[in-house]
């Protein structure tokens, strides 16, 4: 069933005068004869639609008979929709919980979980086992290079740069005055320096 409101484009609840004037502005915009060949054929069939629209909607007894079965329509889709909503939901949920169960076994795998029947107990010697082996292993494989002495490097020049910054704006100075001059831990370093 066509949406007649819709065609018009007005609001369900428009009175008389609205439909009509909503009506004779259309009218005018899709005249067929404002439009080249091609697009003809389709301001025809919006003015057919549009006619076909204001012939219902500007009679009161048809109006009110076209609201009832338009009413009747827009409930059965929501209906419809709402148990097509459930079982997509239904759906979602029962792959959302197949991919939690691939997930959990996975994890078990991988962390050499034991299950027996519902309890999963871990083994927490093969667990350390494995952390240690990853450690040694990343350390074999990991060695310094040059843009690891670069990023270094300009992490300390970025830092020491915001520490003078700090030290130049008034309302940071007092703070840092207190953290480099009365802080125990820089007056120790400090101290280990002008011996």
């Amino acid at each position: 069933m066509k949406n007649y409101y819709e065609i018009l484009e007005v609001n369900e609840h428009a009175s008389k005068e609205i439909i009509e004037k909503a009506y004779r502005t259309l009218v005018k915009r899709y005249h067929p004869d404002l439009y080249s060949s091609t697009q003809k054929q389709s301001a025809e069939q919006k003015l057919r639609d549009l006619n076909e629209a204001y012939d219902v909607l500007s009679d009161d007894f048809l109006r009110r008979q076209y609201d009832r079965e338009f009413q009747k329509e827009q409930e059965s889709k929501n209906t419809e929709y709402g148990e097509n909503q459930n079982q997509n939901r239904n759906r979602r949920n029962t792959s959302l919980q197949n991919k939690i169960r691939k997930e959990k076994k996975d994890f078990d795998d991988k962390m050499n979980v034991k299950t027996n029947n519902t309890v999963g107990t871990f083994s927490i010697v093969g667990m350390l086992k494995d952390l240690i082996v990853q450690k040694v292993k990343s350390r074999e494989k990991r060695k310094l290079n040059k843009t690891d002495f670069l990023a270094l490097g300009l992490t300390v020049v970025v830092v020491v740069l915001i520490g003078i910054a700090l030290w130049f704006i008034p309302f940071t100075n007092g703070w840092m005055r207190q953290l480099l001059f009365e802080n125990p831990l820089f007056n120790f370093i400090g101290g280990l320096f002008s011996r």
